[in-house]
């Protein structure tokens, strides 16, 4: 029957475990939700425990579902929630906090000190990140400082630190190996993403031991081998990547110039540029994409802070029932041309924007515009929010856009044709929807697979993704730009509000 290979997805919400035979088919899977707590506003944390017991559950469940012996795993895979951190006792292997997410706010105060003190360049040089709490190394100083006793024992070397990977790594190999992939360390703000090196600049600066930190692997490597009694038989660890740049390698992106982007409540969107890094005029991040056999690539990410959850205040702001396909109904029917746009500023204005004090609007309402008009109108913002990320990537790496540049989509929304189609039309880039959404685990097995040798190289594993439906624009020039003509300037009049 051949290999197997079992990916661990420990995302923000859930953690799944799925069995993938070596073309990339899936063929069973298991799941357990994950209870997020708010201790305080803008406070988000995980109980690393809770993890850690759901991640044996899953993986021993959806082997169990497969049918498929221990011998027959090729390896597991990991991938996971970036950037949220745990700190935990190197002795008993117990955490000393919850371990807190990425949407975490509680540092913001200090990434605003840092950046009044004129440190942001810097570490834009060197990470590729821009000062924010959404990244985990202020997250580690906060723990150390805010548990006692902490700091004094991070720099005697009792207490580990880790990312999601890290810390379901170091449980899946009996505490044996305590390790990191280089895209989750380009995560931290404490790694040097041209010296691929933890920065002694950036430690110094964040005030993080250096002892807290693991070992720095490629995305196919060897991460050690799971204890006997978790699955019956100790099985190889060898591959890891965040879940973005996991979701990049499930989609095939492994060329410059080749892109995804991911649609959930928000939308994460990545543009390879090989092994070119570039430096980003419009304040995107440059981010480790992948690293193999010792070779980094690059990658320039967007995030947009709405964009599934544009749909949902449809619902619940609106009064729309019958979820995002009733929305969608409701939106087809627009009349044409009614020249409506919604801004779904509502947490302000991400890439390439970066305008938090923006607020959401409506413009160009008339008598007859109606319910319809203002659900196509907020469909249409999902995709003209892209065409603003795509338009920055052209401008921030002209190189990796060839002729040929498509967009690879998945997610919630990429489930519709019909945004599919809008998005098309929209960025005027053809769009590759998937047949199989679950490009993130994908992703980790195929990254899994190349560390064990199931396949030969990168070009091999990338053509284990499934095929998906390709859309190419349906409208003409002058309706695209005119749509995003009234965009920009709908973008212009919400800026800076309150």
């Amino acid at each position: 029957m051949g290999r197997v290979i079992l990916a661990l997805d420990q995302g923000t919400t859930s953690t799944r475990a799925i069995v993938f035979d070596t073309s990339g088919k899936p063929l069973a899977d298991a799941s357990r939700p994950l209870r997020q707590s708010y201790p305080a506003d803008g406070w988000v944390e995980h109980d690393a425990e809770e993890i850690w017991t759901a991640c044996q559950a899953v993986l021993r469940e959806a082997l169990s579902k497969s049918g498929r012996p221990v011998a027959d795993v090729a390896a597991i895979g990991i991938t996971n929630q970036r950037e949220t951190v745990v700190v935990w006792d190197r002795r008993t292997g117990r955490p000393i906090h919850p371990a807190i997410v990425w949407q975490d706010r509680r540092t913001a105060d200090v990434c605003e000190g840092l950046a009044r003190a004129g440190v942001e360049p810097r570490v834009s040089e060197v990470t590729g990140l821009l000062l924010d709490p959404y990244f985990s190394a202020t997250k580690i100083a906060w723990i150390l400082d805010k548990v006692p006793g902490a700091r004094a024992r991070a720099e005697a070397g009792e207490l580990l630190a880790g990312t999601m990977d890290t810390w379901c790594i170091w449980n899946l190999t009996g505490g044996a190996v305590h390790a990191t992939d280089a895209t989750n360390a380009s995560r931290t703000l404490l790694f040097d993403i041209q010296a691929q090196v933890w920065s002694a600049e950036m430690l110094e600066l964040f005030e993080v031991p250096g002892a807290l930190l693991p070992k720095v692997l490629d995305c196919a490597g060897d991460y050690g081998e799971t204890t006997a009694e978790l699955l019956g038989a100790a099985v190889p660890i060898r591959g890891v990547a965040g879940d973005q740049q996991a979701a990049l390698m499930g989609q095939g992106c492994i060329h410059p110039g080749e892109m995804k982007a991911t649609y959930g409540t928000g939308c994460f969107m990545l543009l390879n540029t090989g092994e070119s890094r570039p430096v980003s005029g419009a304040r995107l991040l440059t981010t480790v994409a992948a690293r193999v056999d010792g070779r980094t690539t690059y990658a320039l990410e967007g995030s947009i802070f709405v964009a599934g959850a544009a749909i949902q205040w449809l619902g619940e702001g609106l009064g729309i029932t019958g979820g995002p396909r009733a929305a969608e109904a409701l939106a087809r029917m627009a009349r044409p041309g009614n020249g409506v746009v919604v801004v779904p500023a509502f947490t302000g204005l991400g890439a390439p924007w970066w305008d938090a004090d923006a607020r959401g609007a409506i413009f160009g309402l008339t008598r007859d515009a109606g319910l319809a008009e203002i659900a196509a109108a907020t469909f249409d913002a999902c995709a003209l929010q892209t065409r603003d990320l795509v338009e920055a990537m052209q401008a921030d790496a002209p190189d990796a856009f060839g002729a040929e540049a498509e967009l690879r989509i998945d997610g919630g929304m990429s489930r519709s044709a019909w945004f599919s189609q809008r998005l098309a039309d929209l960025t005027n880039l053809p769009v590759c929807r998937v047949s199989y959404e679950e490009t993130t685990a994908l992703g980790a097995a195929l990254f899994a697979g190349l560390g064990a040798g199931v396949f030969a190289d990168l070009e091999e594993a990338a053509r284990a993704r499934p095929d998906g439906e390709r859309l190419v624009s349906s409208i003409d020039d002058h309706a695209r730009e005119s749509a995003y003509a009234r965009w920009l300037d709908a973008v212009s009049q919400v800026r800076g509000t309150v």
